[in-house]
């Protein structure tokens, strides 16, 4: 049977009350945002959980599966931009410096994560990673868009938060050999897509190109037609990545 546990605690950093749910035992660390809404539990109310349940039972991953604020910062419609960038960099801060270290005291050390998504959740997986390569072993992003322009639209000039949280404008510009040297180290950075209804691998292809420039080793796959932006899709992406490459 899969374990299951609820985690509740008051984040000083959002100054409210947030959730966690954690799913197995041991195995490599997996921190899973939601793709549609802001909720803990989107992943399993739409089979994900479910579709790695059999790793997760044997072992091989526990997952940890967080909310998320997008719909109070970039998908807010009555909050303006400045509000939205600092409700951002607040769950930034949520992610590093609580989240992460209830992971290490539940697994009894810094241990190895991943960070995995689609759709808003693959941006925050990837960017997540992207910004502190020093923590995480990779990243499985499906399905995403690592442009915060897409959000931000013409407040991007004004606000250099926007420029840090945005993978595709801040990697080609890195130069410095500390944080390179962390992410050319790592061997698990996945980017997928579809090429049905509702995707758009050109946002993936970009990325990927943007690493290969730097020299950073990473996996793209862009499947076929039949492979729309759902869960559908993200189920099997993300139980064919998980079995097979980790």
């Amino acid at each position: 049977m899969l374990r299951k546990e609820i985690i509740y605690w008051d984040s000083k950093k959002l100054d409210r009350q947030m959730e966690l749910a954690m799913y197995g035992h041991y195995g490599i660390s997996v921190l899973l945002f939601p793709a549609t809404t802001d909720s803990y539990l989107e992943n399993e109310e739409n089979g994900l959980i479910q579709a790695i349940q059999p790793l997760i039972e044997g072992g091989r991953f526990k997952v940890f599966s967080i909310g998320s604020l997008n719909f109070e910062s970039w998908l807010a419609k009555d909050k303006s931009n400045e509000e939205k960038s600092k409700t951002h960099n607040k769950y930034n801060q949520y992610v590093i410096e609580e989240v992460l270290p209830f992971i290490f005291g539940e697994c009894g050390c810094e241990v190895p994560i991943i960070t995995a998504g689609a759709a808003i959740g693959a941006y925050h997986a990837a960017n997540t990673f992207f910004r502190r390569p020093d923590i995480f072993l990779g990243t499985v992003a499906m399905s995403g868009t690592f442009n915060i322009r897409h959000f931000s639209k013409d407040y991007f000039e004004k606000d250099m938060n926007c420029y840090y949280n945005s993978p595709v404008h801040f990697l080609p510009e890195l130069k410095d050999n500390y944080w390179l040297s962390f992410l050319k180290s790592k061997k698990h950075i996945y980017l997928l897509s579809g090429s049905g209804e509702n995707e758009y691998p050109e946002n993936s292809e970009h990325l990927s190109n943007i690493l290969n420039d730097k020299q950073i080793q990473n996996k793209l796959e862009i499947w076929g037609p039949e492979w729309g932006h759902n869960y559908n899709t993200w189920k099997k992406m993300l139980s064919n990545v998980l079995a097979n490459y980790l």
